[in-house]
């Protein structure tokens, strides 16, 4: 619901802050990168949930609605129900893409085992793949039961492993890394 997407939100950007300096030594740009993808899939998102709040409004029953028939009503939340729908396509093109960046700098880092930022890029693929096809693809209605598969497996794989190990295992960062970090303020270790 609109609650549990909002928590999702809100963890998205404190991720997308923690990620950033966690990666940073091992690429500045694209740390930065996958945090501003990671941004505007918080932002979009945030934004679409106004489409299932507007259907909230739409279903009350308040008194200024009366003004519409309920065939006007019935096609309003429709509208709003869709583009909740096409915003949420919008806003996994953008996660995708920080997946993408994410799973590259997981398997370049040498923090976490290589496999991991593997499963994360295989994962970032799924849900491109499906994002655009739902944005671009007419019929993919016909196919929705197939394309969430394509996301399901391996988002589920490659993002429950890294969040598995993470809360296992934790981090392995070298000594460098604790270096830079430790000659930081916390200012300025999430300073661009």
């Amino acid at each position: 619901g609109i609650a549990g997407d909002l928590i999702m939100i809100l963890s998205d950007i404190a991720l997308a802050l923690i990620f950033y300096v966690l990666f940073k030594p091992v690429s500045q740009a694209l740390s930065l990168l996958a945090a501003f993808f990671r941004l505007g899939q918080a932002t979009i998102l945030g934004l679409n949930l106004l489409n299932l709040f507007f259907v909230l409004q739409l279903l009350s029953g308040a008194d200024y609605l009366t003004v519409f028939g309920a065939d006007q009503l019935d096609a309003l939340v429709l509208l709003f129900l869709n583009g909740h729908s096409l915003g949420y396509s919008i806003g996994m093109v953008f996660f995708g893409l920080s997946l993408l960046v994410l799973g590259y700098l997981v398997f370049k880092s040498g923090y976490l085992p290589r496999i991991l930022g593997g499963l994360l890029i295989f994962a970032s693929l799924g849900y491109l793949v499906d994002s655009f096809a739902g944005l671009l693809w007419p019929n993919y209605d016909n196919y929705e039961a197939i394309f969430a598969l394509v996301v399901f497996v391996p988002a589920f794989i490659g993002e429950l492993s890294m969040a598995v190990w993470l809360l296992v295992k934790g981090i392995n960062v070298p000594q460098q890394a604790d270096r830079i970090v430790s000659k930081t303020t916390p200012a300025k270790a999430i300073e661009v």
